[in-house]
């Protein structure tokens, strides 16, 4: 089937959660059940160890549960070929010799891989791996021509990198790569259940897909909402507030949403109220997922083998545009 590739992928440091299914996740289904495009998904085992050399054992057990996270949302691999990033040695060839298209100052400009420098504290002491990680992006990316890649907003300056690298190898080797295209979802970044800008992982803000009814209770129940909202009758504020940020995003019957909001500004209505109308909203958004990956989870061994078939079809892939890189860079010695 001549379609057009695509191409993304997660870091396996983690069961993954809501704002990688507004972010990416169920925009990476519904271009599945599109047909239009041949979509490859990638498992980042080696981006995942720049910041987590220490804890391999953690990188490993990791690969499956991103993958059960994956199924349970409708990720399918008779549709979608799953693939882990260590099993096609030709990304981290490509690599290789994109790091020496891209300055340390260029990487150093890159606002996702500063506010994740911030966020885990590195300051001077950032691993090199990590540094350069939007260069393996980049391979990644590259390696499978894709025409688009989905991805969140947070990642866009992950695509205007690799187009970078595109022009450069292009002009230096002659015409090799076609720039790709960010798939982005429709929504907006999901904050964090604490109200900080983003949901994530390692900031223990995150509402997960396979988070029981009891785990999504406790959690929403802790949201942030209006600080100064203390008693019923106080009129609240919307902007800021957590639990309204996510009954815009889950919630589909809008006009009961505008009457809460407007209740809420005027007094009269608690944030119990609301928040335990997000629970049951939430809760019928997950509980699907938590069933299929339940399921799912009673043969993982069934789960690596697909993984490993699919990632020898990566590899095959992969291996035909590094054909063209070697020849590019004349470095074809056995051709």
């Amino acid at each position: 089937m001549n379609r057009p590739r695509i191409l993304t992928g997660d870091r396996p440091t983690g069961k993954l959660h809501l704002g990688h299914y507004v972010g990416s996740l169920a925009n990476r289904v519904q271009l599945q059940e599109s047909g239009q495009y041949d979509q490859f998904i990638m498992i980042a085992d080696m981006q995942a160890l720049t910041d987590h050399a220490d804890h391999p054992d953690m990188v490993r057990a990791n690969v499956v549960e991103v993958v059960l996270d994956y199924l349970a949302v409708g990720l399918d691999p008779q549709k979608t070929t799953f693939f882990i990033q260590s099993l096609v040695p030709e990304i981290a060839e490509l690599t290789m010799y994109f790091l020496n298209l891209v300055t340390v100052a260029r990487l150093n400009q890159n606002p996702t891989v500063k506010t994740e420098m911030r966020q885990k504290g590195f300051e001077q002491q950032v691993p090199a791996g990590f540094l350069t990680y939007p260069v393996s992006q980049a391979a990644d990316i590259l390696a499978f021509k894709p025409a688009g890649v989905p991805v969140g907003e947070d990642q866009l300056p992950m695509i205007e990198l690799a187009n970078e690298i595109v022009e450069k190898f292009n002009r230096l080797y002659g015409p090799v790569f076609e720039k790709t295209k960010a798939l982005v979802s429709g929504q907006s970044r999901l904050p964090g259940i604490d109200g900080k800008q983003k949901m994530s992982k390692s900031l223990h803000n995150a509402i997960y897909l396979s988070d029981s009814r009891q785990d999504i209770d406790q959690k929403v129940m802790s949201m942030y909402t209006d600080p100064h909202h203390v008693h019923v009758s106080d009129p609240g504020a919307i902007e800021g507030n957590v639990v309204f940020a996510y009954l815009d995003i889950f919630d589909n019957r809008y006009d009961e949403v505008a009457d809460l909001k407007r209740q809420y500004q005027q007094g009269g209505l608690g944030d119990i109220a609301i928040k335990k109308r997000l629970i049951d909203v939430l809760d019928v958004l997950i509980a699907p997922f938590r069933e299929r990956r339940a399921a799912h989870e009673k043969n993982r061994k069934r789960i690596m083998e697909m993984l490993l078939e699919g990632s020898r079809v990566a590899r095959g892939v992969a291996s035909e545009t590094l054909q063209e890189v070697r020849a590019s860079l004349h470095i074809d010695y056995t051709a």
